[in-house]
């Protein structure tokens, strides 16, 4: 296994809608392991595919706080089978998206079907904190960002930063403070 590189916003790739995995393999297991790996070491809670630049819809999450046995689940081919009427607002983040939080109004609860890292056909029935990770990294999945939940001013603040701080990088800027990659 191994920690993989993270794609930043404003970088295209993180728009592009992730395609059905076809089959569940060893080569596929690998990957979650990697997935799971970078997770772990960026820290964060949820990582889909795409956010290392693979286009399979497939993600990982684990809400295991820092001093608990960590409780890794893989989603293959997760779907939105029903959300609930009921909303909850979260602050979310995005590994994509570092240091930026802001809240976010989603359904309270979700029952999504996927296939286990077995290939087995599961369902889940969340709500709280999964409920609202499921939808982050779905979204993903279908190239939709967390600050498509906001407003557009804001929304457009921090695509602009982004853009900004991608290309400082890119001509070797490194101003104290500012993120770089």
């Amino acid at each position: 296994m191994s920690i993989k590189p993270l794609i930043i916003l404003p970088d295209p790739v993180l728009r592009q809608v992730s395609k059905p995995v076809e089959r569940v393999d060893a080569s596929l297991r690998k990957l979650t392991g990697d997935m799971l790996e970078t997770m772990y070491d960026a820290p964060g809670i949820g990582l889909a595919a795409i956010q290392i630049g693979e286009p399979l819809r497939m993600l990982v999450i684990d809400l295991a706080k820092e001093d608990e046995t960590p409780t890794p689940h893989v989603f293959i081919n997760p779907e939105i089978l029903e959300s609930s009427d009921q909303r909850s607002v979260y602050e979310e983040g995005c590994l994509s998206i570092p240091d930026y939080y802001a809240e976010v109004e989603r359904p309270a609860a979700v029952r999504v079907k996927y296939l286990d890292r077995d290939g087995k056909l599961q369902e889940i029935e969340a709500e709280g904190l999964m409920a609202t990770c499921l939808q982050h990294e779905i979204d993903h999945l279908n190239g939709v960002l967390f600050i498509d939940h906001i407003s557009k001013l804001k929304r457009d603040m921090v695509v602009k930063k982004f853009k900004k701080l991608a290309k400082d990088k890119m001509s070797g800027n490194k101003a104290p403070g500012r993120l770089v990659g």
